[in-house]
């Protein structure tokens, strides 16, 4: 009995030997065959880089779609509306200020059809992409909260000569929407992205304060429109002075600044007339149900709950909390932007504004 025992625990050992070995030898086979296949992947990004490159470049939709600019001065709620419009299906919402202006901010890109494509893009690209690339789209210097951009600055140039490669004939018209193709095609987390579009939207603070720049974005888009957002000057001063102190911290500055973006506004109304609305940032925020069924109607979109919320690439933002703190500051009794202004300032906003405000109002979009 015993002898037999033995005899298969003699020939179980080296089976089981062979197993381990087996085991083992696989397992390293295994293991190197992970290492080799890791980094040949690594070895080969660059080609999947240029792979999707492709991809994208063959993939990539037209946006033809006119320029929806909103205009409002520092501080009176243009990244608000913009973030309202972000993610309605029937708009590609421009996520941030729109800075094509050059040579500087403040001047619409004067394109010379004559020059080589290549210099088209580097007027009208927007260098603040590069950053939010690295850190990640902030609502403001002030806040924290980020979140994630991903784009290709160099997958924008390949898209945007590839459509004036592609365009029989150039336009201005056509170097512009080959910019807005290459952009939103280089956004690559964009959510937004698919679908028929019936406008871009972007902000801006300077670009529809200069005749000459409104001259050359009907010129372009005919078929634009114009949003500009007033605010009661007893709110914006406050507001501007608490945001930006070294640049608004003396109000006769500022007051200057304010008249100067609402005689634009008047010019701009009486100018281009139905292309052209004005509405009270003061609405904007306590009656954001009837402004946004009014824009809709306005750029010939279908009314969409997202216009309430405003977010970025679909994600809600802080822009909600900030709007009830407003919405509370300027519906006190007397407002509490007005109680933070000396007697001084107060008089001189007064003064100052009292005028062309009334006039303004006027021409700005009311609701019951």
């Amino acid at each position: 009995m015993n002898t037999q025992y033995q005899k298969k625990e003699k020939d179980i050992e080296p089976k089981i030997g062979k197993r381990i070995a087996g085991y083992v030898i696989g397992g390293y086979l295994k293991y190197k065959y992970r290492i080799w296949m890791l980094t040949k992947e690594f070895q080969e990004s660059k080609l999947h880089l240029k792979s999707l490159y492709r991809i994208c470049l063959d993939h990539t939709s037209p946006v033809t779609s006119p320029l929806a600019l909103i205009f409002q001065t520092e501080g009176s709620g243009g990244s608000l509306l913009s973030q309202l419009f972000d993610g309605h299906p029937e708009i590609h919402a421009h996520p941030h200020e729109l800075m094509i202006g050059y040579p500087k901010k403040h001047l619409w890109p004067r394109i010379d059809l004559n020059d080589r494509p290549e210099r088209w893009f580097e007027i009208l690209f927007e260098d603040i992409v590069v950053q939010y690339v690295r850190e990640g789209y902030r609502e403001g210097k002030n806040h924290d909260k980020t979140f994630p951009f991903i784009f290709l600055p160099s997958l924008q140039r390949k898209i945007f000569l590839k459509y004036i490669d592609s365009a029989p004939t150039i336009k201005l018209r056509d170097v512009f929407d080959a910019y807005m193709t290459s952009y939103f095609g280089a956004w690559l987390s964009n959510q937004n992205y698919n679908g028929q579009k019936r406008f871009v939207t972007a902000f801006t603070s300077s670009l529809a304060m200069i005749k000459e720049n409104m001259e050359l974005f009907f010129e372009i888009y005919p078929d634009g429109r114009l949003i500009s957002i007033v605010r009661d000057p007893r709110n914006c001063f406050p507001s501007a002075k608490r945001h930006w102190p070294g640049r608004y911290g003396d109000v006769g500055r500022a007051v200057s600044e304010w008249k100067e973006s609402v005689q634009a506004m008047l010019w701009n109304k009486e100018t281009y007339g139905a292309s052209v609305c004005l509405i009270k940032f003061e609405d904007l925020l306590s009656k954001t149900n009837a402004i946004m069924h009014y824009l809709a109607g306005f750029l010939g979109i279908e009314f969409d709950d997202i216009l309430l919320l405003p977010t970025f690439n679909k994600l809600p933002t802080t822009a909600k909390a900030r709007l009830k703190e407003e919405k509370r500051d300027t519906q006190s009794s007397p407002p509490l932007s007005g109680r933070k202004l000396t007697e001084q300032e107060l008089n001189t906003i007064e003064r100052e504004t009292s005028a062309i405000y009334k006039l303004v109002l006027k021409e700005v979009v009311t609701f019951e």
